[in-house]
């Protein structure tokens, strides 16, 4: 009987330590951020980093962090021919408050985007940190 103990409680501890793993690597997967900064516009600036409003055309032109490229959450299929050449280099997404951010970052994920980041606050956090905002 001691045994058959034993082996359940290894075995629920291996299957235990797997399920762990498996969490924190999802987790660290999706919940890559970037502060609101003046690096993050000198970064985008540079062509290093791209950056991505997925709110509505409307909304984009309303206000929008200096250097961002419109492509709404719900057509974000549509822009991946534009996209492929950043495959492999930081992209990062926002949206007003984090909703549609996410569903557009999944969905760059799933289609093997290496690093897809989310911009903590989004557009409410930058206007909210003072952040230089373009209007067209």
């Amino acid at each position: 009987m001691r045994i058959v103990v034993a082996f359940f409680l290894v075995v629920v501890g291996i299957a235990l330590f797997v399920s762990l793993q498996c969490t924190a690597k999802a987790t660290s997967q999706s919940q890559a951020s970037v502060a609101a900064s003046p690096y993050l516009i000198e970064r985008v600036a540079n062509n290093d980093w791209l950056l991505i409003d997925v709110r509505s055309p409307e909304e984009f032109a309303d206000g929008h962090i200096p250097g961002a490229v419109n492509m709404p959450h719900e057509n974000i299929n549509d822009y991946l021919s534009e996209l492929e050449g950043h495959k492999d280099k930081p992209i990062i997404i926002y949206c007003r408050s984090g909703r549609r951010a996410k569903l557009a970052m999944k969905v760059l994920e799933d289609l093997d985007f290496s690093e897809v980041m989310h911009l903590e606050g989004d557009m409410l956090g930058w206007s909210a940190a003072g952040m230089t905002v373009d209007r067209m």
